[in-house]
């Protein structure tokens, strides 16, 4: 199944304004990038994001949040939303500066 193409477009906006964003497509999903960093994307119709250890855990204790496992060994530190958790562009912002917010503390590449 390929991605949610509106998805990413909601994501693109939520992104419009921030410097250093780069869009990739890899391993049938697309990928954001903030600084060189991987930052989000989009994974079928879910959202994927990038929030670092600490907010990670505690992200997977929310509703239509679950780990990002596409190999059945779950990334670190990455998050899936399922669609009803992004379902108004607030709710998507927010995922976004959650995951802008760590990616920001890594080192530019």
């Amino acid at each position: 199944m390929p991605f949610d193409e509106t998805l990413a477009a909601r994501i693109r906006d939520a992104l419009a304004r921030k410097k250093g964003v780069e869009e990739k497509k890899m391993f049938g999903c697309i990928c954001f990038l903030l600084n060189g960093h991987a930052l989000a994307g989009v994974w079928k119709d879910r959202l994927i994001a990038r929030l670092g250890p600490d907010e990670g855990e505690a992200a997977l204790l929310e509703t239509h949040v679950r780990q990002f496992d596409i190999t059945g060994r779950p990334m670190r530190n990455w998050v899936a939303v399922e669609p009803e958790g992004v379902e108004d562009d607030h709710q998507l912002k927010a995922w976004i500066e959650r995951a802008v917010k760590f990616v920001r503390t890594l080192p530019k590449k």
